[in-house]
């Protein structure tokens, strides 16, 4: 999936899945707090803001264990891989 069609929905219901805060999302994706809020506050559909920025959010929450689905006549969304036994 392209990380720039990563949607606002997306990222809030992720971060929502994870059970971070904004300020937890901010923490592992090496980005501010403000630029955080910034983003989930927009209007839109798509994350904007920087390429790199975008990247290094999504990248800490699919590092996390989330999985962001792509449009597939359903509409995009995301869930959680399933852990294993033997990552426990």
């Amino acid at each position: 999936m392209s990380i720039l069609k990563v949607s606002i929905r997306q990222l809030k219901a992720a971060r929502a899945l994870k059970g971070w805060s904004q300020a937890d999302l901010a923490k592992h994706a090496g980005v501010s707090l403000p630029t955080i809020k910034r983003l989930e506050a927009a209007d839109g559909s798509d994350i904007g803001g920087r390429a790199d920025t975008t990247e290094a959010i999504v990248n800490a929450l699919t590092a996390n264990g989330v999985i962001f689905v792509d449009e597939n006549g359903e509409g995009p969304g995301v869930r959680l891989r399933k852990v294993r036994a033997a990552d426990r």
